[in-house]
């Protein structure tokens, strides 16, 4: 889909950046720096894949499902980081996480370039009174992409 293609090209830049920074990065300071959530660089892109994820699985549902559509928003009331914990990224292996994150991004630019364009004002329900619409939550994802790689830069710069 032509709307979104300046997006999902930049998302692209950013995983051909990032990739080779991420995996040149040494078990120290992936393990030992914190942000201010008490993230870990490997906790961060944890999280990271887990939003690719979700949305990825909300921008199919919006597309097939009733709208407005009700679907579980991970990140509500810090289960976020339940699910940081209960897939224990920390332990992961390093190159895993940096491959499926990777690859993850690209299938959601994907899915994003073959988005339904009559779905675009599909909403799902992220909590009481909050609706978002398709075309809005895929706008949003490159801001939160880019806010959890300055997070990431910061560790590694230990900015914080």
């Amino acid at each position: 889909m032509k709307e979104f293609d300046e997006l999902t090209t930049e998302l692209i830049s950013l995983v051909n950046i990032w990739e080779s920074k991420l995996a040149g990065l040494d078990d120290k300071i992936l393990s030992q720096r914190k942000n201010s959530q008490n993230r870990t660089i490997k906790q961060i892109l944890g999280h990271l894949i887990d939003s690719i994820s979700n949305n990825t699985h909300r921008a199919v549902h919006l597309q097939y499902q009733k709208s407005p559509f009700e679907f579980p928003n991970y990140a509500s009331l810090g289960n976020n980081d339940r699910w940081i914990a209960i897939q224990n990224y920390q332990d992961d292996d390093w190159k895993v996480m940096i491959q499926l994150w990777k690859y993850s991004t690209f299938h959601f630019c994907h899915v994003v370039n073959h988005v339904d364009s009559s779905k675009l004002e599909n909403e799902w329900i992220a909590g009481p009174g909050r609706n978002i619409r398709l075309r809005d939550m895929i706008i949003d994802f490159l801001r939160h992409y880019k806010l959890h790689l300055s997070e990431i830069d910061d560790l590694i710069e230990n900015r914080v």
